[in-house]
């Protein structure tokens, strides 16, 4: 892993929660409920952080078993009453999107929550013109890690998934897309996490937050 990049990137695909948008106070209350309601232990906010990487429909199976698409529903139930009041963007994270579009840089958003609730967060914040594809589970025939859903975010920007192009996220699973699409994986965490999946799956770059790698690009001359 560099210290940081001396290359600007022609595209960047962003994940969603915890890396631009915060909303993990209203995934953590929609989980736990959904957890209490089949007689389960609710999550404290670091497991949380840790256990929620997945897709619904990849990790919902392992949660609940052959009632998960009955758990999937109260979820949605809960989340969906919750997620617009508790969404906020993260510090430095339009600043970013700011930076890279007003230098021609390419963006779009691959994230394992569900479509259109994806579109509805980006939507509310006033972020969709920053984006060419908003891509969410279940829009591909895979999830992250699968590299599909990369590809479907480059779709029509003359983009290749290459050097060139940055997936940017917060856990171990966005470091596993990008090295699976062939992109530069940039991971935005603080501290840096103690996942095992990490040194399968390294970051090229780690910054602890979105201000960091406006001052990165920001150097790039």
């Amino acid at each position: 892993m560099t210290a940081c990049p001396t290359d600007r990137p022609r595209a960047v695909i962003f994940d969603w929660d915890h890396t631009l948008a915060d909303n993990w106070d209203a995934i953590r209350a929609a989980l736990n409920h959904t957890l209490v309601t089949f007689g389960q232990e609710a999550w404290t906010v670091e497991e949380t952080r840790l256990r929620v990487k997945a897709s619904l429909r990849d990790s919902f199976p392992v949660l609940f078993g052959d009632r998960w698409e009955e758990a999937k529903q109260i979820f949605l139930g809960h989340f969906a009453q919750h997620h617009l009041e508790l969404l906020n963007p993260l510090p430095g994270s339009a600043e970013l999107l700011v930076h890279l579009k007003e230098r021609g840089v390419y963006l779009a958003i691959v994230s394992n929550k569900r479509g259109p609730t994806l579109r509805l967060e980006v939507e509310h914040l006033g972020w969709r013109g920053y984006f060419g594809h908003v891509i969410g589970a279940e829009d591909a025939p895979a999830d992250k890690p699968s590299p599909i859903p990369v590809s479907m975010a480059l779709e029509g920007s003359g983009i290749a998934p290459g050097p060139d192009v940055w997936f940017v996220g917060d856990t171990s699973i966005d470091m596993e897309c990008g090295h699976n699409a062939g992109c530069l994986p940039v991971l935005i965490r603080d501290p840096y996490p103690d996942d095992p999946a990490l040194l399968q799956h390294p970051p090229r770059w780690h910054a602890p937050h979105c201000t960091r790698l406006v001052d990165w690009l920001t150097a790039i001359a």
